[in-house]
């Protein structure tokens, strides 16, 4: 492996010169990103590093996105300033990372994220590259030319000067733009090895830029979607939250199941067939859609929520053979609620203000069958009854069974606030037991 790290690297070499050869700068004419769509914090982080003899520019997604006609999530920095000097230039920075160096610069309430050029890995011996190829630390400063080489895909790697309105280009990223393409920068199974998570990102980004990947960035991600297993699992999580809970959860499912990638993400599911994908079914399918449409009307959505519709498969199949050995149906879906987030706990590390959610909207699924008397009204006052509810129709959607247990709930809403805390014990008709008092209370009254 490493024989083939150092091959690499030198490939990414020739790559950088011969990529160098084919730099072309697209002014603003071309382009047309007028200065009124930037940032303005952005523009001066921008304006003061080269007022101070730096190259500075404003790169990444944010000139993606942009160039596509949406508005940017953050904007990015890129500039030859290592750390250390983009400290001189903006004192109250705060230095992040160990695997990328960062600095955040915050400018009228709006961080900035401002990274220094980075080169190619060096050869040595040292803890930069793990065995298997993925990159541990990538603290190596390099030139501009060298940096556009390092970065994952071509429309990725777009350099705008906010202050001259020209963008730099050096891997064809402003043509791939425009005709709608995905393509890695290099060789494909060496940028996917440096960090699998670019697996999911060209996943993410099929879904949502309406990219299409060309045959060499696609060609290895089925065979390579193992490698996320070396991904931390916290990591992961943030991934997780990126893929589906930006908007775009339906259209990302189903380019993780084109793409072979569903089953390392969430290896508790059920396998479909003998590659990565895995069962999914209407309830899950019916979650991400709703998902979406929640986060257009810009109301708030939860992981929780999105974590048991995923889940929900493994948990029921596991609790129907609990059952089955006698146990009796809210323990046996509160014991595997606990066995299937342990076990995607490994690949995915789910905090726990998100996981304990997740367990109550699976327990409190039984307490749905009581239809009348004091648990109903118990269960609707219960601070989860929403999302567990919301789940029970859900659930629906695979199961008709449930239509009529559905329109029940439904009905016993009107009129009824949620969550509002405890019932009130009495109503102006009922008449208040007298206050019973302590020995202490009494004797002093006597006195």
């Amino acid at each position: 492996m490493r024989d083939r790290i150092e091959k690499s690297l030198a490939a990414e070499r020739i790559d950088i010169i011969k990529m160098a050869s084919n730099h072309t700068v697209i002014p603003l004419k071309e382009h047309g990103i007028a200065v009124q769509q930037l940032c303005p914090h952005a523009t001066e982080v921008v304006r003061r590093l080269q007022e101070e003899g730096y190259e500075a520019y404003i790169v990444g997604g944010s000139v993606r996105d942009l160039l596509l006609g949406k508005v940017p999530k953050d904007y990015d920095v890129a500039t030859d300033a290592i750390p250390e000097e983009v400290k001189t230039v903006f004192p109250r920075y705060r230095l992040i990372g160990r695997r990328f160096r960062l600095a955040h610069v915050r400018l009228g309430g709006t961080l900035i994220e401002v990274a220094t050029f980075r080169g190619p890995q060096v050869d040595d011996e040292d803890d930069h590259v793990h065995d298997n190829g993925r990159i541990l630390r990538d603290n190596v400063w390099g030139s501009l030319e060298e940096d556009a080489v390092r970065r994952d895909f071509t429309i990725n790697a777009l350099f705008l000067d906010p202050v001259s309105g020209d963008i730099q280009d050096f891997v064809g990223g402003f043509k791939d733009l425009s005709e709608r393409k995905l393509r890695l920068i290099g060789d494909a199974e060496t940028r996917y090895r440096e960090d699998p998570v670019r697996l999911l990102r060209a996943a993410r980004f099929v879904a949502k830029l309406g990219v299409e990947p060309d045959e060499k960035t696609i060609a290895p991600i089925t065979q390579m979607a193992p490698l996320l297993g070396d991904i931390p699992p916290a990591r992961l999580f943030e991934e997780v939250c990126k893929l589906f809970m930006t908007g775009h959860a339906a259209r990302t499912l189903e380019a993780l199941q084109r793409f072979g990638l569903t089953r390392a993400l969430f290896p508790v599911l059920e396998r479909k067939g003998n590659t990565g994908k895995a069962k999914t079914g209407p309830l899950m399918d019916t979650a991400m859609r709703n998902t979406d449409q929640r986060i257009a009307e810009e109301k708030p959505v939860t992981p929780a929520f999105l974590l048991a519709a995923i889940l929900w498969h493994p948990v029921r199949k596991r609790a129907d053979e609990l059952q089955k050995e006698g146990m009796r149906e809210f323990l046996a879906l509160a014991q595997a609620s606990d066995e299937v987030l342990s076990a995607q706990a490994q690949q995915t590390a789910v905090p726990r203000r998100f996981s304990a959610v997740t367990h109550q909207i699976w327990t409190m699924q039984p307490r749905f069958n009581n239809t009348h008397g004091r648990r109903a009204k118990s269960l609707m006052r219960e601070r989860r009854f929403r999302a567990a509810y919301d789940f029970l129709l859900l659930r629906a959607e695979e199961d008709e069974s449930l239509k009529a247990l559905c329109d029940h709930w439904t009905e016993a809403q009107k009129g009824v606030q949620l969550n509002t805390g405890p019932e009130k014990r009495h109503n102006d008709n009922t008449r208040r037991r007298p206050r019973r008092r302590g020995r202490r209370s009494a004797a002093a009254s006597k006195n």
